[in-house]
């Protein structure tokens, strides 16, 4: 398996480099799941993309925390490399293939039986109920399927290659395209069809990258022995990725509970909900492809003892995150239902899901900020900090803000969409009175 040192060099084009996979990665990832409200959508009516949208927003809960989890796995994967310890590398590899699979036994059942519990929950619209049962229930069968693309994924990332795991997403993709064709526009499945596309996807595209893994090795020692858990490893991967998947599961909770109080307003709201989360997640992609790219190199070069590159990394990153989302944030500014109407035909649904996109995507930019001070911390081994900040910004603003404007009389989906960037504003403060904390008491890299 190809590794890559992210320690030597200009640290510009490495960065470049090493984002342009993740970004590429994560846009199909996104695509696939836009799919779904694409296909459901010109097939299927508002009822279904409601179901879909409510649906994949729970399922996009357990990725995210998945992801948190990952992440301290990925970390830890890069700060071994830097320190060039190959047996420390097998083991985190070995302790997080085994934590995971007993995360997919356990998540598995439980998404599968509480299905109606979660749905009354996300107080789904009576006329997407049904729809919105059925996505989960066959979602839920694929969880397996979902953390072992992200396990293998981060192991790859953590050995420096960002590239593969694009391989297997594109694969996924097309494989989720035509199966959305065919079981929701031939065969009229509306949101269950949906659902089965993306675990078909995601099933063949994790096989796949096992087989890649097996059949490639890792340039080192790596025996069936190494398939274990580790203390060490176990106690790093919880101590890094605990906190990030508490960040991950705020942030998305969050936003099911935002979608379950613009629920209450009607099909319409709830469809453009739907319609423009998924606008977002793509306008999002920049800069969270920098900021992994970043925890990644942070990690490798705070394991190679050069925490003053792994600082300029981060403020590059910064940098570059800015520059394509300003340029993304004036497109939703000036065209707003051009980009609504890319996955629905109903005025209504554009009409509203623009309003949401004109606020909403204010966010782009704030988190640029975010994200990479996150990663920064996250490679040093201090990931608490994302975990406190998120669940102030959720608890203090995000949540009550949305809960308060959706009450107030003659408020527009445009005001509702104010809360996202209003709670990063309290973030991205937060992280810098964390990281000058840190700097004044010579504890930024220790």
């Amino acid at each position: 398996m190809k590794t890559n040192s992210l320690t030597e060099g200009r640290i510009g084009p490495a960065l470049v480099k090493f984002a342009i996979p993740f970004l590429f990665a994560s846009m199909l990832q996104s695509l696939y799941g836009a799919a779904d409200m694409f296909v459901v959508g010109q097939f299927s009516g508002s009822a279904a993309v409601s179901g879909v949208s409510t649906g994949s927003q729970l399922l996009n809960t357990i990725t995210h925390a998945v992801l948190g989890f990952c992440t301290g796995g990925t970390v830890l994967i890069a700060q071994q490399m830097g320190r060039k310890n190959d047996d420390g590398t097998a083991k985190a590899i070995g302790t997080m293939a085994v934590t995971f699979t007993v995360m997919a036994l356990i998540l598995t059942p439980l998404m599968y039986i509480f299905t109606p519990q979660l749905v009354a929950l996300m107080q789904a619209p009576a006329e997407a109920v049904a729809q919105t049962r059925q996505y989960i229930r066959i979602c839920a069968c694929g969880i397996p399927f979902i953390l072992g693309y992200n396990v293998t994924s981060g192991i790859f990332r953590g050995m420096g290659d960002s590239k593969t795991p694009v391989i297997f997403i594109a694969i996924a993709c097309v494989i989720n395209i035509l199966a959305d064709i065919v079981f929701v526009g031939l065969l009229g499945m509306a949101a269950s069809g949906a659902a089965l596309a993306t675990v078909m996807a995601q099933g063949i595209s994790f096989l796949l990258s096992l087989v890649y893994m097996w059949k490639k090795g890792f340039g080192f020692k790596f025996e069936r022995s190494h398939l274990s858990v580790d203390g060490y490893s176990l106690k790093w991967i919880l101590k890094v990725g605990s906190p990030l998947a508490l960040q991950n599961v705020f942030i998305s909770l969050s936003f099911l509970i935002i979608t379950a109080i613009i629920n209450t307003m009607g099909l319409v709201a709830s469809a453009a909900v739907g319609v423009t989360e998924k606008l977002i997640s793509f306008f999002m992609l920049p800069p969270m492809a920098f900021s992994m790219a970043t925890a990644t190199m942070v990690g490798q070069n705070i394991g190679a003892g050069k925490p003053e590159r792994a600082l300029k990394t981060m403020t590059t990153s910064m940098l570059y995150s800015l520059a394509v989302s300003a340029v993304l944030f004036i497109a939703t500014q000036m065209a707003p239902a051009f980009f609504t109407g890319i996955f629905t035909d109903d005025p209504a649904v554009i009409e509203a899901a623009s309003q949401y996109l004109r606020s909403y995507s204010m966010d782009c930019i704030i988190v640029c900020f975010v994200f990479n001070l996150n990663s920064y911390f996250s490679g040093c081994g201090r990931s608490v900090i994302t975990a406190a900040h998120n669940m102030i910004a959720t608890l203090c603003v995000r949540i009550p803000m949305s809960w308060i404007l959706s009450r107030m009389a003659g408020v527009t989906l445009f005001h509702i969409g104010l809360a996202a960037p209003a709670a990063s504003v309290l973030q991205v403060i937060i992280c810098l009175a964390y990281f000058l904390w840190l700097r004044k008491k010579g504890k930024l890299y220790s």
